[in-house]
């Protein structure tokens, strides 16, 4: 795949650029944040979300993995088909999806929420770029895996850390299975997401350029 050289972008950049991209979920813009657990997706996709929603005018949804019930020990797309029937499946047809989310925490689920057909969805998780999603464009978010692993064991807790472990094997066989990161559209660095300047790699061609944002 052919690279631009590292460069950093803001996210309302980022954003104007996935807004010019051609719809591909009925009306929908999918832009899919996937990549290795701890590596700064939840905080990434929101901050994404929230560019695309100013840059649109309108609410844009963020939809998660953590929305699903995907234990410690499943495959990692077991998500993939509930999301698939409650929300892509309807947004392709150009009427809103409808979703309980799923608190891990208490083993509940919420109340049923719309996910309305916006100009985009940004699907984030472990899965979210595979070969079957319809995204527009699909993004990587790593880091090194201490930070990663730091990062994971602060969010769920010591006592997790075996089950991260066996996560990580997991995750780490269906992303070289599926090629994941061979066929994103741009890379991230996952150390630095909450900074107003994305560190990140893109393609050529029109979501990325050489120009400095």
């Amino acid at each position: 795949m052919p690279f631009v050289p590292e460069q950093t972008i803001s996210y309302p950049a980022l954003a104007a650029r996935l807004a010019a991209l051609p719809p591909s979920c009925g009306p929908v813009r999918l832009v899919a944040v996937d990549g290795p657990s701890g590596a700064g997706k939840s905080t990434f996709a929101p901050l994404l979300a929230a560019a695309l929603a100013e840059h649109a005018g309108g609410a844009v949804p963020l939809v998660r993995s953590d929305d699903f019930r995907v234990p410690w020990d499943a495959d990692p797309l077991t998500w993939w088909e509930p999301l698939r029937a409650a929300v892509l499946e309807p947004l392709s047809r150009g009427v809103p999806g409808r979703l309980r989310r799923y608190d891990w925490r208490t083993g509940s689920t919420g109340p049923e929420e719309e996910v309305p057909a916006a100009p985009a969805l940004v699907v984030e998780g472990v899965g979210a770029a595979w070969r079957g999603s319809p995204a527009a464009c699909r993004i990587w978010v790593d880091a090194p895996r201490e930070l990663r692993r730091a990062r994971a064991l602060a969010r769920d807790g010591a006592d997790w850390a075996d089950a991260w472990e066996g996560w990580s094997e997991r995750e780490a066989r269906h992303f070289a299975a599926d090629r994941t990161r061979d066929r994103a559209d741009l890379l991230v660095d996952g150390a630095r997401v909450a900074a107003p300047g994305i560190r990140a790699t893109g393609v050529q061609g029109p979501f990325m350029d050489r120009s400095k944002n």
